[in-house]
């Protein structure tokens, strides 16, 4: 709660503060879903400041993704899955039972598993997830230190005049609340090395080794190039994709991810097993499962 304010009730506050409609607060109260640390509240409890109340918010309606999620290695310490599109990796906006995390939780018996990383929801591929919350920290360095090996393969348009490979560097920005991000001039913060792996008439396979991990940067870089990833909703024009659609998942997989163990130093080394339907299968690909 603020420090202070004009409310006499908690009530009062909280139909002011919520972005839900004062009759969703009464109803909460009255079943008792907001509490303290001694239980529920009441629609007459007092407004005091800098006090704590909590509750679960209202869950929205999900569309079921109907793609399961394959453990690639669990051991006491991590759990490595093969992440399908659409899947987002954490509970946000409008996904909160169709995620990783929740999804794995319940299958594994995990209530304290945490990814050590993100993947977007409409990128497949290896997911690192920590079934400590104590030693969350410890993965996420690797990541914050550049120790973490990361290698991509994408499906996009064939342009025989684009030289490759190549190292594609630029400045990235994403505001909060865009749902984009911007190349912006100035000091590069991300680098992407860029190969061809195979080509076919007017599609092309390619690996994508990115040397940062800022926001939709390897998507940012593919299209600033001429060659936006298939199926990609964002770039280079943000396109209105109903989330019930499966149809033409974006041709971006996390294929390979690689780290020294932070206990034994020992390197591990994990492969999505993966592949991209718009190769392998373009009828399927557009018409989606």
């Amino acid at each position: 709660m603020p420090d202070e304010g004009p409310w006499a009730t908690l009530r009062d506050h909280l139909v002011e503060r919520l972005p839900v409609p004062p009759a969703r607060v009464d109803a909460m109260l009255a079943e008792g879903r907001i509490v303290d640390h001694d239980g529920p509240l009441g629609p007459t409890t007092p407004f005091v400041p800098r006090s704590v109340v909590w509750f679960h918010r209202d869950l929205p309606d999900e569309a079921p993704v109907p793609f399961d999620i394959d453990v690639v290695h669990r051991d006491d310490e991590i759990v490595v899955v093969d992440k399908p599109h659409f899947l987002a990796t954490i509970p946000r906006g409008r996904h909160v039972r169709e995620t990783v995390l929740v999804r794995l939780r319940d299958r594994l018996g995990l209530p304290a598993l945490s990814p050590a990383h993100r993947l977007d929801r409409v990128t497949a591929g290896l997911l690192l997830l920590v079934v400590d919350p104590s030693r969350r920290g410890t993965y996420q360095n690797l990541f914050r230190d550049r120790r973490v090996a990361k290698a991509y393969e994408a499906v996009a348009p064939h342009d025989p005049d684009v030289d490759l490979p190549r190292v594609v560097r630029s400045r990235i920005v994403k505001e909060r609340g865009v749902v984009t991000a911007q190349e912006v001039p100035g000091e590069p913060n991300a680098e992407t090395l860029v190969e061809l792996l195979d080509a076919r008439e007017e599609r092309a396979r390619y690996l994508l080794t990115p040397r940062t991990g800022r926001t939709h940067q390897l998507r940012v870089h593919m299209a600033s190039l001429g060659l936006p990833i298939l199926g990609d909703p964002f770039y280079p024009e943000v396109r209105d994709v109903p989330l019930d659609d499966f149809r033409a998942p974006l041709q971006l997989l996390a294929g390979e991810l690689s780290f020294p163990d932070p206990r034994t130093g020992e390197m591990r080394h994990f492969t999505s097993r993966r592949s991209l339907q718009a190769w392998d299968d373009p009828q399927g690909w557009r018409t989606g499962p």
